[in-house]
């Protein structure tokens, strides 16, 4: 149960991340130019990015858990520490996220995508014209989104690794489901008129500062719980 809580708030703490709503936007907008009039391309693009995106971060997460295996020993002597430490690091995104709701900045540290990295993304992005390339794309751009995304995927593999790699995988599968849910939502919600892709970003530019909020906001408190030993 206590396991439950934390994965699903450090979960749903990375779902609502700005980062990964814009760049599923920007992957429907390249496939909706190439294929004005077929919606089912745009549907199966969305998932195929989806699908490598929960495929990327689930190889990130058993490579976090397995660098912390590799300490096992010293994890194990030293748990109340390590789980000290995990709690803190949730905690400082938390507040990172949390600032950006009153301070607002593009590409702020450990909150969103480096502004130096998104010409790179978009580049990318551009190229895509179909579901297999939405995948291919996919896979490469987690890599840029991991330093808006990794915090609260690092604490979560931090608190699994005393499980084991065995252990720890059905918490990772289940972490990356919630994670990409929105952007499973989202795909839907093009794919079927309820709004279109432009309303969709115009949405998470005008609510950015509270998806920061919200998300900052889980992350300080599950991690103010671990720290205090309340989780």
């Amino acid at each position: 149960m206590i396991n439950l809580i934390r994965i699903t708030t450090l979960a749903l703490a990375d779902s609502v991340n700005p980062c990964a709503i814009a760049v599923l936007a920007m992957i429907l907008v390249s496939i909706m130019i190439q294929n004005i009039e077929k919606k089912r391309k745009v549907l199966l693009g969305g998932f195929a990015f989806v699908a490598a995106v929960y495929i990327g971060y689930l190889i990130y997460g058993i490579v976090i858990v397995q660098f912390f295996n590799f300490f096992s020993e010293a994890v194990r002597q030293n748990t109340k520490i390590i789980y000290s430490i995990l709690g803190i690091i949730a905690m400082v995104f938390g507040a990172l996220n949390i600032k950006d709701f009153f301070v607002y900045k593009k590409g702020s540290l450990g909150t969103e995508m480096p502004l130096l990295l998104r010409p790179k993304v978009k580049k990318l992005i551009d190229k895509v014209t179909s579901p297999g390339g939405a995948f291919v794309i996919g896979i490469l751009v987690t890599l840029f989104l991991l330093p808006c995304t990794i915090g609260p995927y690092i604490v979560a593999s931090g608190l699994l690794s005393e499980l084991g790699i065995f252990g720890a995988l059905p918490w990772l599968l289940y972490y990356n489901l919630v994670f990409v849910l929105p952007m499973i939502i989202i795909t839907l919600i093009i794919y079927f008129g309820y709004a279109k892709v432009d309303e969709v970003t115009g949405w998470k530019d005008k609510h950015i500062r509270l998806l920061h909020l919200i998300a900052g906001s889980l992350l300080f408190l599950v991690g103010l719980a671990i720290l205090m030993g309340w989780l």
